[in-house]
């Protein structure tokens, strides 16, 4: 796998040692715009359409549309401009699938805005939280008819998510493991912060 290092992208939260104004400054509005439009767009028709359109077909293509926007616009444009991450899956010659995953240098002249990782994270990670709600409330209500445009958004949705995150933490690392570790960790502090407790 192609992979370069990838320590110079924070995490939503983290910080990314930036000083003085350039640490908050949004230099890529447009694409911090569009980053959020198409996902919050997609939701938003997906809740408000039985108010503007009884035609589902017209509701359907409209939210695939702007799922599709949204999953070409963050694999290919956000995430490098944004976070300097970038990641793509190719068929080698014997047909087997690779996942590759690509960062900025850390010495690059453009490091990493931490106001705008916290937008591209923000943005990918809450997003696909309400497609899953949606899946779930789809069902309750029985709305079956909406069941594939729902689970259309969270397979978009996750598959970017579960890209930049394996990208971030490093194509090799395993995320079950990682999962295990934090977990663990923090069972271990808890049990330890109650110990010295009088």
């Amino acid at each position: 796998m192609l992979r370069q290092d990838s320590q110079d992208a924070p995490l939503f939260g983290e910080d990314d040692g930036i000083t003085g104004a350039r640490k908050s400054n949004i230099r890529h509005p447009l694409v911090s715009f569009f980053h959020l439009f198409f996902r919050t767009s997609a939701i938003l028709v997906y809740l408000l359409c039985d108010i503007f359109s009884s035609r589902f077909i017209v509701c359907m293509v409209t939210i695939i549309l702007l799922l599709s926007c949204d999953f070409w616009t963050v694999k290919n444009v956000s995430g490098r401009l944004l976070v300097g991450l970038r990641w793509w899956n190719q068929v080698d010659k014997d047909g087997k699938s690779h996942w590759v995953f690509e960062s900025r240098k850390p010495q690059s002249r453009n490091p990493v805005s931490s106001a705008e990782s916290q937008i591209f994270w923000l943005g990918l990670i809450v997003c696909p939280v309400f497609w899953i709600v949606f899946v779930f409330s789809t069902i309750i209500s029985f709305k079956i008819k909406w069941l594939a445009v729902v689970v259309m958004g969270v397979v978009l949705q996750w598959a970017n998510l579960y890209g930049y995150v394996r990208c971030k933490l490093g194509g090799q690392t395993n995320l079950r493991n990682i999962a295990q570790n934090y977990l663990g960790s923090q069972i271990f502090k808890q049990a330890m912060k109650k110990t010295q407790e009088p």
